[in-house]
This record gives structure tokens, C-alpha cells and sequence, in this order.
């Protein structure tokens, strides 16, 4: 079933032509990855799609009915103040009927009147009939998996997030609405490399149409089924998921620049006869062929990538051997431990990716490395002969108040202005693009000024935050191409999974205040610590399981007034408490195998990677023990709720 279709849609602003004749249809459940360079339209075909904004030409039609949900790159709340409250979003309608019920509950033990127990029964029929008991759950879980304290989170203010947490907010409170289509404006932005996980799993179970703006290449080849992509001033779909959209891509622009080429020789020779012959004996086939040629449909010349920007990085020297070095070195903030007792070494030539959650303190980190933040104990340096570039997440590096030619001029002095033109011209620059100031651009611009200025550093270090996470999908195929060209040496920290696993040589692994040094490239990581992942999808479907049991044992109400029933209550209320001491039992090993597996220390070896694997075995055992436990208690407590309600 359609559920939305495009139609030779374009858009213009003024006399600025954004895109033409876009055409392709949505189908129920199917998901889009929407790509493309930066500024080519992707953000706005999704106003489109909203109703939000309308086509200059052509059509958008939507199934009638349909709920169609934007999230934004900028988020915003409303009037809500927690966090919790915020996630939960269209659904505090029906949360407040719940809290409704509950206090209708504690009351019915001292007025069990006909209108209370009248009330309570209509409002608990409405709350079980619009999917109440599903709601709270469901919040919770949202929330679990993007990093959140789903109790905690229920008394935190939305003002004291941070930015990152605030888009990880605005995600959540759009996986939680009753939408049909979701529209997802680069939602894993603000994401680390297990939350992307989890979304990726979340997505893939999700039964709603999912279009989604992203740069990260591994995350659109695990989730998508089609492919729009957007070059030149157009945008073409693409039947497949995301590897499938690379091959055709290829092979679409081989055959238009196989015609092109084709019909351009047919044009020459055809301009060569017209010359020879328009003043001879052929004059007249001489004119006839003219008037052919100009009435010819010329054929396009296909996209190519080079308007993508041109990175290279040359080290200026050689440098040491022993590029950066660690020994038993912790970095605090304040009174909050970080990294503790750090002992490691890069090595010159390496390229070490540094992982692990947000908010571990990876940057921080650096910073001490560079001498920015003090270390509270131990040795934390670069090496002799040792030039570093860095480049920022937060791109502090771009002075704002200065124009893009002053910029580049000021760390090339000597230049004149052809050569700082055409290096700014590298990275798509043109004209009097030179002359705006930096605080006007996006950004994706300013990450692009970042590294022109990163490339006449001259390093033989570069550290490199988060370089992706402006870029589009282009741009960042190009940085990729420029690290790995690099004879330097190159600590990346970095979510985006493509990236690590083209270019490490070796994994930093930041894990519970400790950086684990592993002996392998990113790739390799991913493979002997299957089970973490294995680990937490367990965990998470198990919370979620008991968050359902408490919401429901929340709301139901417990009646033993009838005197003939208390001892078969009594019975079955026990009943109930021996199940319950089993979920305990059985979720306290669940957690303690799922702490031991997520101990990065268990993979360093062989025969950690063997106890892992035996300890995910056990672990199936107890979900399954844990699903029977639960169905367990479910009946009892049916029974038990069938015996406590008052006879009709």
C-alpha cells in the first residue's frame, strides 16, 4: 500500500532552483535512507512530506489518515520540564488517566461505593482498550536504549541536558509516537556506538515507514530497503538497500557517460561535416544537417564527485617512534574520575580508533593529552619530534569572527590570493564564498574549513574528534581516502563504524574508567565481543519484560473483602511472592553475566573469548527461564485478580 508519493516535485526559492522532477513512492513499511551532499534539499523534501512546506511544481499526496512524524536536527518540547514527560510526548493524555487509576485504586479500600467502583471499571476498560499498560513500558524502554535512566529520567529537568542529550531526548520522544512514518533527520548524530545498535534493532522491529537523512554507512546498510539519493538537481531512487545503491550508482554513471560520450562524438563529426561543406557543393545537406543538430536533445554530462572536497595531509617531519605516551595516568573532573591508571603507547604509523560511550570522557582525555585539562596523577604526553593537528568535535578551531580568506591567510601568509583561493576552492569554496565570515556558515561548512586549515598543519599526529559528524556521506568518503593516504600517525575517536573499520590498525577501548589496549583493528573488536552485544539485547528485552509487569501490577487493584475466598487468596498470593523470588534470582544472574560480558578485559585473550561464549550460552538459559517465570506470574496474577474483583 502507498502511503506517500512524489511527483516531478520541485522547489525554488526566488530564482535559486533547489531540486526538479522528483518523483518515487513510499511504500507501508518499507525504509528510505535519503542521501546526498549537504544543501541539496534532503531537510526540505521532509518539510514536503509533513505538509509543512508545499512544491513550487508538481505533487505530494499521502494515504488519508496517515501520521506522519518529523524529528528534527533542532529539538523542541514544548512545555514540558522533565525528561521523561518530554519522551513520552502525545501520550500524556493516557498517563494521566493511569495516575488517575491509581489513586482510584487507594481510595476503593475506604469507598467501594457502586459510582467509584463504576468509574474505576470505565476508566480501567479505556485504559486497557487505548494500550495503557503498553505506554509506560514502551517509554521506558525508548529510553534504556538511547542511554537513559528510565526512573531517573522521570525527575530530571529537560534544562540541565546537555546538547547531545537533548537530541537523544528528541529521538526518543519520536520512536515513542503512535506515528505510521517516521522521518528521521540524522538521528544518530548524537549517538554512541551501542546506542546506534540499539536503534538499528529498534528500527528493524519497528512496523512503521522509516525515511531517514544520514551520513553513517554502516547504519543505513543495516536499516534501509531503498535508497533515495540526491546529486546535481535532482534525486533519483534506488530499489535495495544501502550496498546495493553504491553498485547501480556506478553503473549508472558508466552508461550516461557512455552516451554522453557517444553522442558527443556524433555531435563533432557531425560540426566537422557542417564546416566542410556549408560553403561547397553539399551546402544544402550541409544546412540540413544544422538544423537537425540544433534541434538535438543534448544529453547530460553524469554527476561526478568532483565537487566533493579534495583533502590530502602531508607530515611535515618524520617524528619518533613513540608518538603518544601513557603511564598509570587517571584524568578527573573535579571530584568525577574519568580515566584511571591509563598505561598504553602509539606507536608511529599506527592509526588507534578510541571508543566507548558518550560521556566517558574520550575528549576530555585528549585535552590532557594536549596539555589542555591537568591530569590528577601518572604521565599522559606526545613524543620528541612529535606535531599535532587536531581537529575538534565542537570545531573551536574556526575563529568566527574572521572571513574564510582571512582564515587561511593567516596560517599562509605568504600565499597570495590565487593560491589561497584556489585551496579554499579544495573544499567546495568558490568565488565570493571566500569572504563570508565563519560564524554565517553551517555545519558541514565549518567542518570543511576545519580540515583545510587541519591540512596545512603539517602534522605527523593528527587526532581527529568526531571528523564525521557534519559531513555528508561524500565529504566523508573523501576524509577516508585522505587517512588512509596519510603516512602519519592518527588517534580517531569516532561512532561512525565504516570509518573505524577501514582505518584502524589497533583499538582504544574506554570502558568503566579504564582504556583497554586492544590488539587488533576495529573489525576484529566487533567480532570477539558479539556476546556484549548479545549481552545487552538480553538485558534490555528483560527490563522491558518486567517494566510490563510492574506497570500492570501498578494500576490493578487488590480485593479481598470476600471472606469465603481469603484462603484460596492467601494461597495464590503466595503463589504470586514464590514467583516473584524466582524473577528476582533469575534477573540477579542476569545481571551478573551481563556484567562480566561487558567487561572489555573478558576478550583480551582466547580463553576469555571461550568463557564469553559459554557464558552467552548460559545466559539464552536463564532468558528463557526468566520468559517462563513471567508467563508464570502473568496467570497467577489473573487468578489472583479474578479472585480479588467484587461479584457482578
Amino acid at each position: 500500500m502507498t502511503q506517500l508519493a512524489v511527483s516531478s516535485a520541485s522547489v525554488e526559492f526566488g530564482a535559486t532552483l533547489l531540486f526538479r522532477d522528483i518523483t518515487f513512492t513510499v511504500g507501508a513499511g518499507e525504509r528510505w535512507g535519503i542521501v546526498g551532499r549537504n544543501g541539496t534539499g534532503k531537510t526540505t523534501l521532509f518539510r514536503l512530506l509533513t505538509g509543512e512546506m508545499a512544491p513550487t511544481e508538481g505533487q505530494i499526496a499521502r494515504q488519508p489518515g496517515i501520521r506522519v512524524s518529523l524529528l528534527e536536527q533542532h529539538r523542541d518540547f514544548g512545555d514540558v520540564t522533565m525528561v521523561w514527560e518530554a519522551a513520552a510526548g502525545q501520550f500524556a493524555e493516557l498517563l494521566a488517566l493511569e495516575r488517575s487509576l491509581v489513586d482510584q485504586a487507594a481510595r476503593l479500600e475506604h469507598d467501594s461505593s457502586e459510582s467509584a467502583l463504576a468509574r474505576y471499571g470505565r476508566d480501567l476498560e479505556r485504559f486497557e482498550r487505548e494500550g495503557g499498560y503498553e505506554i509506560a513500558p514502551r517509554v521506558d524502554a525508548v529510553l534504556h536504549g538511547l542511554g537513559f535512566d528510565p526512573q531517573a529520567a522521570r525527575k530530571s529537568p529537560i534544562a540541565h541536558l546537555s546538547g547531545g542529550e537533548r537530541g537523544r531526548l528528541g529521538l526518543a520522544r519520536q520512536l515513542v509516537s503512535p506515528a505510521d512514518v517516521l522521518l528521521l533527520d540524522e538521528p544518530t548524530n548524537h549517538l554512541d556506538l551501542e546506542t546506534t545498535r540499539w536503534l538499528e534493532e529498534y528500527l528493524a522491529s519497528s512496523p512503521a515507514t522509516v525515511l531517514v537523512i544520514s551520513h553513517d554507512r554502516a547504519f543505513l546498510a543495516a536499516v534501509v530497503d531503498h535508497v533515495l539519493h540526491f546529486e546535481g538537481d535532482t534525486a533519483m531512487p534506488y530499489a535495495g538497500g544501502y550496498e546495493p545503491f553504491v553498485e547501480q550508482r556506478a553503473l549508472r554513471r558508466l552508461t550516461q557517460q557512455r552516451q554522453f560520450d557517444q553522442q558527443q562524438r556524433k555531435i563533432a563529426n557531425e560540426q566537422d561535416y557542417i564546416t566542410r561543406n556549408i560553403a561547397g557543393q553539399n551546402s544544402k545537406q550541409a544546412k540540413g544537417r544544422r538544423k537537425r543538430l540544433d534541434r538535438l536533445p543534448r544529453l547530460s554530462a553524469p554527476a561526478t564527485d568532483d565537487a566533493t572536497m579534495s583533502v590530502r595531509f602531508e607530515p611535515g617531519e618524520r617524528g619518533g617512534d613513540r608518538v603518544l605516551i601513557a603511564e598509570h595516568a587517571t584524568v578527573a573532573v573535579e571530584n568525577r574520575v574519568l580515566v584511571q591508571d591509563a598505561t598504553a603507547t602509539i606507536m608511529r604509523g599506527d592509526t588507534v580508533g578510541l571508543i566507548g560511550p558518550n560521556g566517558a570522557g574520550k575528549s576530555t582525555f585528549i585535552r590532557a593529552l594536549l596539555g589542555e585539562h591537568a591530569i590528577a596523577s601518572g604521565t599522559l604526553r606526545v613524543g620528541g619530534g612529535i606535531t599535532v593537528g587536531y581537529y575538534r568535535q565542537d570545531l573551536a578551531q574556526v575563529p568566527l569572527d574572521q572571513t574564510l580568506f582571512d582564515v587561511i591567510n593567516d596560517l599562509r601568509p605568504t600565499w597570495d590570493r590565487r593560491l589561497v583561493q584556489g585551496h579554499l576552492g579544495r573544499f567546495g569554496f568558490s568565488g565570493d564564498e571566500v569572504q563570508r565570515r565563519a560564524d554565517t556558515l553551517s555545519g558541514g561548512e565549518r567542518a570543511r574549513v576545519a580540515l583545510a586549515m587541519l591540512m596545512l598543519s603539517g602534522a605527523n599526529l593528527l587526532i581527529l574528534d568526531e571528523p564525521t559528524n557534519h559531513l555528508d556521506v561524500e565529504s566523508i568518503e573523501a576524509l577516508e581516502d585522505a587517512i588512509e593516504r596519510y603516512e602519519g600517525t592518527v588517534l580517531l575517536v569516532s561512532h561512525d563504524r565504516e570509518l573505524l573499520r577501514a582505518l584502524t590498525s589497533r583499538v582504544w577501548v574506554l570502558h568503566d574508567h579504564h582504556i583497554i589496549d586492544f590488539d587488533g583493528n576495529f573489525a576484529e573488536w566487533e567480532a570477539v565481543s558479539a556476546e556484549r552485544e548479545h549481552a545487552a539485547a538480553i538485558r534490555s528485552a528483560e527490563e522491558e519484560s518486567l517494566r510490563r509487569v510492574a506497570e500492570k501490577r501498578k494500576t490493578a487493584r487488590r480485593d479481598d473483602s470476600n471472606r469465603e475466598a481469603r484462603t484460596a487468596l492467601r494461597a495464590l498470593q503466595r503463589n504470586v511472592e514464590e514467583i516473584e523470588a524466582t524473577i528476582q534470582s533469575i534477573e540477579a544472574r542476569i545481571d551478573e553475566i551481563t556484567r562480566v560480558l561487558e567487561d572489555p578485559h573478558l576478550y583480551m585473550d582466547a580463553d576469555g573469548v571461550t568463557r564469553a561464549s559459554d557464558l552467552g550460552a548460559e545466559l539464552e538459559r536463564r532468558k528463557s527461564e526468566l520468559e517462563r517465570a513471567l508467563d508464570a506470574w502473568g496467570t497467577a496474577s489473573e487468578r489472583l485478580d479474578a479472585l480479588s474483583a467484587p461479584a457482578s
